[in-house]
């Protein structure tokens, strides 16, 4: 297979200007951040590299930033087929009374996923969250358990759960690190969340037993209105956490997570996420391979009429760098399975396509069977014999 021909290269333009864009400041810096908030770090989401960090494992504990786990396992509900967003969730007299952020739910009171999602996401409303745990596992305690089974898998080990929201508890603790984790798992996973996180406001109607009343929602994440390239996702602050916030964005194909734990004002975590979102994008560029230009891959198939089955990348190769790498220098080498045997289905995996820079590999992706392949019997070929003597 000769090199592919043409690949698209994003670079990122290194700037110490700031352009204004619809209101939104658009700038990278090379410079490397100083935070006066206790720890932070900037991770790109398609691959977890950390691009920076301060103190990323220092476990303090997250305010409601929390809610990304919550958040996460009701996706996975909805993808599991247990709830859909038209569900309808009773709010508990424990819900409803949970205080803090909320958008004050009555005991009693009825709203679908969707609503609820809204709340929790625009509004950070902690009934809301309380309601939906409660809805999913029975107690909140019981979601909780989920929460810190999910936090282990995810690798979250400086992450201790005691409730869903976020509010204040003794142990209920993480680090900027796990937050990143949790962040990234729900961004890549399910990245239709943003019709969520990018609202800047929107509202829910009460129903109740003294009628129906609209409740204007406001979103806590204020990087909407002044980072561009915002995409989410979560603010969190009380008196022990101070002023947190788990941010992501999107620029030129390329996704940055940053977090800021325990800042000492609002305006300061605002600020210093968006330093960090920024000296992300400015370390990262991206290679991309759409084999537009890539020949055809016959290969043999045994016990077939058809002696050939043609292979084709099952999907994109991406490759994101922080360094200087010369991407001019990625080679590519085809390596296909022994012995292909009828029957092939459509989409089976028969090879891979690996690249390699400097002769280090930095991905894979899988070569796969662009049609379904029969396998023939002793009638078959004695058809094809006949038809081959007429």
């Amino acid at each position: 297979m000769k090199s592919l021909k043409k690949r698209a290269v994003i670079g990122v333009v290194f700037c110490f200007t700031v352009t204004v864009f619809f209101g939104k400041t658009i700038c990278y810096s090379e410079k490397e951040p100083e935070l006066l908030s206790k720890a932070g770090i900037v991770m790109e989401a398609s691959t977890g590299t950390i691009i920076y960090e301060k103190d990323s494992h220092e476990i303090l504990p997250p305010a409601s930033i929390t809610k990304v786990m919550t958040l996460l396992l009701i996706y996975e509900a909805i993808e599991a087929g247990s709830i859909t967003m038209d569900t309808v969730v009773t709010t508990s007299e424990h819900a409803a009374n949970m205080g803090g952020s909320q958008v004050y739910l009555e005991a009693g009171e009825q709203q679908t996923v969707e609503t609820l999602m809204k709340c929790i996401c625009i509004s950070s409303a902690n009934d809301a969250c309380v309601a939906m745990a409660e809805h999913l596992a029975g107690t909140e305690g019981a979601f909780v358990d989920r929460m810190n089974e999910k936090a282990k898998a995810l690798g979250m080990n400086d992450t201790s759960f005691v409730n869903c929201c976020g509010l204040d508890a003794d142990g209920h603790v993480s680090s900027a690190y796990d937050v990143a984790l949790m962040s990234r798992e729900l961004m890549n996973r399910f990245p239709e969340i943003t019709q969520f996180t990018t609202t800047w406001m929107d509202s829910m109607t009460h129903v109740t037993k003294n009628g129906s009343t609209e409740f204007g929602l406001s979103n806590t994440n204020k990087l909407l209105r002044q980072y561009e390239g915002i995409t989410g996702l979560k603010t969190g602050s009380t008196s022990k956490a101070l002023y947190c916030l788990s941010a992501t964005a999107s620029r030129n194909d390329i996704d940055m997570i940053a977090v800021i734990l325990g800042g000492p004002d609002t305006k300061t975590r605002f600020r210093e996420a968006s330093e960090l979102l920024s000296y992300g994008f400015s370390k990262c560029k991206i290679y991309t391979d759409e084999h537009e230009t890539m020949e055809i891959i016959k290969v043999p198939v045994d016990k077939s009429l058809k002696k050939e089955v043609e292979l084709v990348p099952k999907e994109i190769f991406r490759y994101v760098s922080i360094g200087n790498e010369d991407f001019s220098q990625i080679t590519e080498e085809v390596v296909l399975y022994e012995s292909i045997v009828a029957p092939v289905e459509a989409g089976e995996e028969l090879g891979m396509i690996v690249y390699q820079l400097n002769g280090k590999e930095i991905g894979k992706i899988p070569l796969v069977s662009k049609e379904e392949i029969v396998k023939s019997g002793y009638a078959d070929y004695i058809k094809e014999l006949l038809t081959l003597l007429t």
